[in-house]
């Protein structure tokens, strides 16, 4: 997401936009070093939510504080988890995957690419607001967890759309539901599980584009219009869709409250959950 926005501002502006990847952390070293970089507008941040977001809830103390540290300029996109099971777990629709669930406590277990992701935590949530248990099973990353359930090792998971629908097509996982307020452009054949059975369910990974704190109004609303004009054209929403995520343009302010409703949710999960990283 970083590359496709950085050459697409690259394009606009006649000057080259780098981009640095600063992995680790669950992306709280990037986001460390753009909280404490000069406002100029010439560092910024391309976030996902797990930095911005969860990780305020789930570790004991952060080197950048979410909202007091960054100048939210835009969401560029939503990337959709999508509930998928191994083809054992008997039930055909959401509705079914929770009456199954409740007969079996503790008997079902879903995967995650780690204690403390945002799969992790989409999976709490859909525990608590499913009023079911289930065990999860915390692996090195998303590709062991995947691999685990192809092989019946675990029941279920959410994933995302590019990973999960090439399997689901091959017949080799079944998909029950997607997490968003409204079907995905990707794959519209698949219900919401809030239209389901669990109003209100949401849960995926956006992504962000946010600035050093003190960056001046003008800057952000000038790389707000940026990139809210490239979400908006044909090619750029082909792109993503064939990506899986689904782009979303929206105000500073917008992003603003976002980003502190978003913390607000994600806390109580952890907490509700016991999920924390040290």
């Amino acid at each position: 997401m970083g590359r496709f926005v950085a050459n697409k501002l690259t394009e606009i502006w006649n000057s080259q936009v780098i981009v640095d990847n600063r992995p680790g952390a669950a992306g709280t070293i990037a986001a460390e070093m753009v909280a404490k970089a000069a406002p100029d507008g010439y560092t910024l941040l391309m976030a996902a939510s797990p930095e911005i977001a969860i990780a305020p809830s789930l570790y004991a103390k952060l080197p950048y504080d979410p909202l007091k540290d960054f100048a939210p300029v835009t969401v560029v996109a939503l990337g959709p988890f999508v509930l998928v099971v191994h083809p054992s777990v008997p039930a055909k629709s959401v509705k079914e995957l929770i009456s199954f669930a409740k007969s079996r406590p503790r008997q079902l277990n879903f995967s995650s690419g780690g204690n403390g992701t945002a799969i992790h935590l989409t999976g709490e949530l859909f525990k608590a607001m499913a009023g079911i248990d289930m065990v999860h099973v915390p692996y090195k990353g998303s590709a062991p967890a995947v691999a685990d359930l192809l092989a019946g090792q675990v029941h279920l998971m959410f994933e995302s759309i590019p990973v999960s629908i090439p399997h689901v097509k091959a017949g080799k996982l079944r998909a029950l539901g997607i997490a968003t307020s409204k079907r995905s452009h990707t794959a519209p054949e698949l219900p919401t599980v809030a239209e389901s059975c669990v109003p209100g369910f949401e849960g995926g990974t956006w992504y962000a584009l946010l600035a050093p704190s003190q960056t001046t109004r003008e800057t952000v609303t000038r790389l707000n219009a940026e990139i809210t004009r490239i979400l908006k054209t044909p090619q750029t929403r082909d792109y993503l869709s064939d990506r899986g995520v689904e782009p979303i343009g929206n105000s500073p302010e917008e992003f603003a409250a976002f980003i502190r409703s978003e913390i607000a949710k994600w806390a109580k999960v952890a907490k509700d959950s016991g999920a924390r990283v040290e």
